[in-house]
């Protein structure tokens, strides 16, 4: 089961700061008011080879009557609740306050691994003044950091990673290819699960939002093993208004961690929007294979040209992941639904392909030698070994005498011409430039 690492905390301690500084990138909004985060943001971390989720959540007032301030409230208990670790963070800047005691409360009724987080320690004196958090009563030790220059938190991931969980080595279904079935509510993924199974396995209604629970099923049939995900629909943050609903996307986003191939599925009537590029784009940064379900094919009137049309308006909107394959179905009528799973079985081949080295190069080198990377500040860049590294995914190292010289066109155009002649149809692939 992928890790789920929860910051929480009263407002305006720098939740959403540190939340950034893990993803070194500005993600979520950051306002010295108190209560700009609403919206839960969700990013990838990784320290020391293990990876993990890590969840923005908004600041958290007990006793407030403020309808914003109680939607917070229950949904920063659902982070919790799900969580694998906790973050709880306080400001070493305003000392210790009767929000921090009530909430230390909460967090102690878990039963969750905690980690004590004394943020704004920017100088020598404010870290001593984190010992007073001490009274809290909370097990461990605490980690002053600074979320805006970053001191402290590399000791704090060092703990994070110690603390969390190990996936099981000797699970059955571990070995077994898992498959998740992602988008937006309503589109047919329960009536997907549930003809592929021949039961019913998940609750079909026309009424969005049915489906609130990743469902997981493993399916033995025509020489076919493998693991299926059933998934609740996934809208924008925007829509997410409903505490069950939070919930929910929280366990898609999850089941999609825990995927080898994702299977994201489109109302043929609707076409491809904006969270079904963002779930295929989520898919891409967590290097799992994806395909593109489109249902309820039978609705569309369609001509001679129907089918490369749509296709082609597809790709237009997912550029540049046109290595994603489309498989056109409708669920009711059964109509391609074990296709859609030979495909997603083919990408997870695809996935663990291996190409010998000897191989790569004889193919790569005369590619590169036709077509080599321009020239940079007069300088010459000549690529002269590739190999494919020991990885989960597909992930190669072209090793260069300039490899800071090499840029992403010239980066896509060695993706493309793997592509070419070894396939790796709907999986990501990462190209890493190293010094010879």
């Amino acid at each position: 089961m992928s890790n789920l690492v929860a910051i929480v905390g009263r407002p305006n301690v720098g939740k959403s700061t540190l939340f950034n500084r893990l993803l070194e990138r500005k993600e979520a909004i950051i306002d010295n008011q108190s209560g700009v985060t609403r919206d839960r943001h969700y990013g990838l971390v990784e320290w020391g080879g293990q990876k993990f989720t890590v969840i923005d959540t908004g600041g958290y007032v007990t006793g407030s009557e403020d309808k914003f301030e109680t939607q917070i409230r229950k949904q920063v208990e659902i982070a919790i609740k799900e969580c694998s670790l906790i973050l709880f963070m306080v400001d070493c800047h305003t000392g210790l306050t009767g929000l921090d005691k009530e909430f230390a409360k909460i967090i102690r009724a878990s039963a969750k691994p905690i980690l004590l987080v004394a943020n704004k320690a920017d100088t020598h004196e404010l870290t001593m003044n984190a010992s007073e958090f001490y009274s809290l009563g909370l097990p461990g030790e605490i980690f002053p950091i600074s979320s805006n220059s970053g001191s402290g938190t590399g000791d704090l991931l060092d703990e994070v990673i110690k603390l969390l969980p190990k996936e099981e080595e000797n699970n059955e279904l571990s070995e077994l290819p898992h498959i998740a079935v992602l988008g937006r509510p309503n589109v047919g993924k329960s009536s997907f699960l549930n003809a592929l199974l021949g039961e019913e396995r998940s609750i079909v209604t026309d009424e969005a939002g049915t489906t609130r629970d990743s469902i997981n099923s493993r399916y033995q049939l025509f020489g076919k093993d493998f693991v299926i995900t059933d998934t609740a629909g996934v809208r924008k943050k925007s829509k997410v208004s409903d505490n069950i609903e939070f919930y929910s996307v929280m366990r898609a986003i999850r089941a999609l961690q825990d995927s080898d191939v994702c299977i994201i599925m489109v109302d043929a009537e609707r076409g491809v929007e904006a969270q079904d590029v963002n779930l295929l784009s989520l898919a891409s940064r967590y290097n799992k294979g994806a395909m593109i379900m489109v249902n309820k094919w039978d609705k569309v009137e369609k001509d001679q040209n129907s089918t490369k049309k749509f296709t082609d308006a597809i790709y237009e909107k997912i550029s540049p992941m046109d290595y994603v394959p489309i498989v056109f179905t409708s669920v009711t009528e059964k109509q391609r639904i074990f296709k859609a799973i030979e495909k997603a079985l083919d990408i997870y081949d695809e996935l663990k392909k291996k190409i010998p080295t000897s191989k790569i190069n004889e193919v790569m080198l005369k590619e590169i030698e036709a077509y080599p990377p321009p020239a940079t500040k007069g300088k010459y860049i000549k690529i002269k070994y590739i190999t494919q590294l020991t990885s989960k995914t597909p992930a190669f190292a072209f090793f260069c005498n300039l490899p800071q010289y090499v840029k992403a066109p010239y980066l896509r155009f060695l993706e493309n011409k793997l592509r070419k002649t070894f396939g790796f149809e709907g999986v990501p692939i990462r190209i890493f430039m190293r010094k010879k």
